[in-house]
């Protein structure tokens, strides 16, 4: 564990660093080390004097020549391998850069960049980050956590790289994914880098490529499913319970027979949650709850096509009941409203479904009198929107253009504004391009997109569109949490979440604007976020009861700005 001590002058506020390493060794730790920015003072205090050019620079300059690095690189792929270096070098330095140009770098950093990232993790390893938990090491997880770089870890965001974005089981590629998403924690809602920790769980990997690639890192080995599985889960929840009690988990990319399961098994035992189901479902609420009030609709009045039944599917269908139920509906009546389909067509009671989550979505038989339901596989999507006549179509089925024109003119027949949220990513798996849906729907269509994209040129006029991206949910209800002291994460809280999102849609105040601010607010929004869940928990009774005043100084004190700290040489005793 890396020594140092870090603490707040409370006279002048100024982030204070103890540490007795010095030298060389110090320049090797990413969250001490200032490169050429250390003063001269701190050069001859930690005997950096000949170590470093005799230049010493200003965050301004270093800021500047890491920008002219990243932009010589000829690829985005060689530009994410450029900013995990640097992440890896000087830990401030490159929240500071992220911070002076978040549009452009987050999807570096995330998707959909980090998908090409994992996939090539092993050919692409440089330094190991966070920690890696394989199964032939389950009786020393204890000292494995214990071997965490840094104390006071208080977020942890954990796959098993079995469902990487749309891309698949990644094995121990998957750390990306954990890498990435605290990176945006830090970057968005300030929680410090010492504070998180990304871990895989190397359960094995059932992908034969990276099973028959030489240079692939992890425990080459098939998935270890089964009982076996649920006992190494088992073990590491009781190691992180031990060994970082009071720790925020995020469960992230887990495969759709193990996700729900494992947020349901473990959710009241330790403050957790999964992005995948409640923060891609509160997210996609908050755009559906700013079209609707944009185009002056009420959720009563609507018919939705759900295409994706995993784990985003079935968050977003709850999330939008919960919508329906606020606005006076029963929960059956909201379900009503409700069509959902995955990889064998529509959810219905003549075929056999296990998952309960989708079950809870799944059709009576009479509902569908007179359907062509002539195989395992229909009804499909043609001819869900043909009968549903939906005014909303939501797709989280990493099924890249099966929101084709033919579909879509269809339901844009029947709607004067058809809010359509194509959100697989990466870009790769879009269920449609926004270019296209805004020449099929006439420049009509309200979207929302998983991935990032250009503007789009329609006769005329420029059309901005919202990215349906996590950033806006996961770190202020991370941030909302630590601030608050939550025991547990509920999904009233994610629904808070969207409703403090929601309401702030540039949208709302320009009908042609987007549907969710630009990633470039991304900080701004993670402290409203973070407010709307922290009351939100103590309401529920799932923290103390805080004043909103209180609640806010906690988060404005939580909020970490990537800015030197003062250094002092204090030797071990």
């Amino acid at each position: 564990m890396i020594p140092f001590h870090r603490f707040r002058d409370p006279e002048s506020g100024e982030d204070i660093v103890e540490t007795p390493l010095s030298g060389a060794l110090l320049l090797e730790v990413p969250m001490l080390n200032k490169g050429s920015g250390f003063t001269p003072d701190e050069r001859r205090e930690f005997g950096l004097l000949g170590i470093l050019p005799p230049h010493s620079s200003t965050p301004e300059e270093q800021v500047a020549r890491a920008y002219h690095n990243f932009q010589s690189k000829g690829s985005d792929l060689e530009r994410y391998v450029f900013l995990a270096s640097l992440q890896d070098r000087n830990e401030t330095l490159f929240y500071r850069l992220l911070a002076e140009h978040t549009a452009e770098m987050m999807p570096i950093v995330y998707t959909p960049t980090v998908g090409k990232g994992c996939q090539l993790y092993s050919h692409l390893y440089r330094r190991p980050r966070g920690l890696y938990l394989a199964y032939p090491h389950r009786d020393q997880l204890d000292l494995l956590l214990k071997h965490a770089p840094y104390r006071g870890v208080r977020v942890i965001v954990v796959t098993d790289g079995e469902r990487i974005l749309g891309l698949g089981d990644l094995g121990v590629g998957g750390m990306g994914i954990p890498v990435g998403k605290l990176a945006l924690y830090t970057l968005c809602a300030g929680i410090h880098p010492s504070q998180t920790l990304p871990i895989v769980l190397d359960v094995g990997t059932d992908n034969l490529n990276l099973l028959e690639d030489p240079l692939y890192l992890g425990w080459r080995h098939e998935r270890i499913r089964g009982e076996e599985y649920d006992e190494f889960v088992e073990d590491f929840v009781s190691a992180v319970e031990r060994v970082f009690p009071g720790v925020l988990l995020q469960w992230e990319d887990f495969a759709k027979g193990n996700a729900r399961r494992l947020l349901d098994r473990y959710r009241d035992r330790i403050c957790s949650f999964n992005d995948d189901i409640q923060g891609t479902g509160a997210v996609a609420a908050a755009g559906l709850m700013a079209a609707l009030e944009a185009s002056g609709s009420k959720w009563r009045d609507q018919r939705i096509v759900l295409h994706g039944g995993g784990s985003a599917g079935t968050g977003i269908g709850g999330q939008i009941v919960m919508s329906m139920v606020d606005e006076g509906l029963t929960e059956a009546e909201a379900v009503e409203r409700i069509w959902m389909l995955d990889s064998r067509g529509l959810v219905h009671a003549g075929r056999e479904e296990k998952d309960a989550a989708k079950r809870r979505f799944s059709k009576p038989t009479g509902a569908l009198a007179g359907w062509e339901i002539h195989d395992a596989f229909a009804p499909g999507l043609e001819e869900v929107v043909r009968r549903v006549k939906p005014t909303m179509l939501v797709g989280a089925s990493a099924d890249p253009g099966c929101f084709n024109e033919r579909v879509v003119r269809e339901m844009a027949r029947n709607v004067e504004r058809p809010v359509i949220f194509p959100l697989s990513n990466p870009t790769s798996k879009a269920e449609a391009k926004p270019a296209d849906l805004l020449a099929w729907t006439e420049g009509r269509a309200l979207i929302g997109t998983g991935s990032p994209f250009a503007d789009v040129e329609y006769e005329g006029r420029v059309y901005k569109i919202g990215q349906c991206n996590n950033v806006f949910i996961f770190p202020g209800v991370g941030l909302g949490v630590l601030a608050c002291g939550a025991r547990r994460v509920t999904e009233r809280m994610f629904h808070a979440a969207a409703r403090a999102l929601g309401a702030i849609a540039p949208a709302l105040r320009d009908r042609h604007a987007p549907l969710y601010p630009g990633v470039a607010d991304a900080r701004l929004v993670a402290r409203r976020v973070a407010l709307a869940v922290g009351l939100e928990a103590a309401r529920e009774g799932a923290a103390e009861s805080i004043h909103a005043q209180e609640l806010e100084r906690r988060i404005d004190q939580l909020m970490w700005e990537p800015k030197y700290p003062r250094l002092r040489h204090r030797p071990e005793k």
